[in-house]
């Protein structure tokens, strides 16, 4: 990315520096052109001193000079920041929003016509720049603007374009997956200390097992189940417990979990715009 481009974080939480380490991590942006927002100053003061980064509590003085806003704050406070900031926000600006579930029409309802807005999903392994993140571009998004948010966010894993509507599919797969993923190394390795191995050795072969599988996946390109048909020699142990693990719908109940997922992301995004609706009948305004 071009020296003289300025990043504005709204948000120093978890996935807010995640963000940040990544960005500067993969080398394309320096601490000097990104500035980083809380409401809390301990936090500031922690964000400055671990990666040298411009810090303030205020979100209007980060976004006048920045390029790129990435707004990480919770769902609840994006149309408060974002009111806030529509005002002093430069002309060609582009605003990235990780909410979860917040859409790109709530989004550009409280931003300027000229601001181009895409919506981001990444994931937890963002914070080790192993994830993922899908984006789904909205209005006034150029193939220049296009160009600039995919190769920041590929700072922090791989990069996925999709249609919106696919947002809270992505948000029950990739963004609560990890959480899945953590259930399963967990009852892994808990599988091999019943079998009688040591717990600190059977934590280590549960996550280098699962790392190891994926990463066959990935650089086979082969589909799981022929992978895993490669393992599960006749009556031999991996059947065997391929057959508890059927008699339990362990498939079934993680495919259960992705629906249960993406049908809460949907719903809470319902609940939020009802919400504005609400707020916008109270004060007279039209819905």
């Amino acid at each position: 990315m071009r020296a003289s481009k300025q990043i504005a974080v709204l948000g120093g939480g978890v996935m807010g520096e995640a963000l940040i380490s990544g960005f500067l991590a993969g080398g394309k942006v320096s601490h000097k052109q990104v500035v980083v927002t809380d409401a809390r100053p301990e936090r500031l003061t922690t964000l400055s001193s671990r990666f040298g980064v411009g810090v303030t509590p205020s979100n209007t003085a980060a976004v006048t000079e920045a390029d790129l806003v990435v707004v990480a704050v919770k769902p609840p406070v994006v149309p408060v920041v974002l009111e806030e900031i529509a005002p002093v926000l430069r002309g060609g600006a582009a605003v990235v929003s990780i909410a979860a579930g917040v859409t790109l029409a709530e989004l550009e309802a409280r931003l300027p016509g000229g601001v181009a807005v895409v919506r981001a999903m990444p994931n937890s392994p963002c914070r080790i720049r192993a994830g993922v993140v899908a984006l789904a571009e909205g209005r006034g998004v150029t193939a220049e603007t296009r160009a600039l948010v995919g190769e920041i966010m590929e700072a922090v894993g791989r990069v996925i374009w999709l249609e919106e509507h696919l947002m809270d599919a992505v948000t029950g797969l990739s963004g609560s997956g990890p959480a899945y993923v953590y259930l399963f190394i967990e009852a892994l390795a808990e599988g091999g200390v019943k079998a009688g191995l040591p717990r600190q050795v059977a934590l280590e072969l549960a996550v280098q097992t699962v790392l190891g599988a994926a990463q066959m996946v990935a650089s086979t390109r082969e589909h799981p189940a022929v992978l895993k048909d490669q393992v599960a020699t006749p009556a031999g142990t991996t059947i065997a417990g391929l057959a508890v693990l059927e008699e339990a719908a362990f498939r079934g109940a993680v495919l259960r979990a992705v629906e249960a997922g993406a049908r809460r992301s949907a719903e809470l995004a319902g609940q939020r715009a009802r919400q504005d609706d609400s707020g916008s009948k109270k004060k007279g305004t039209p819905a």
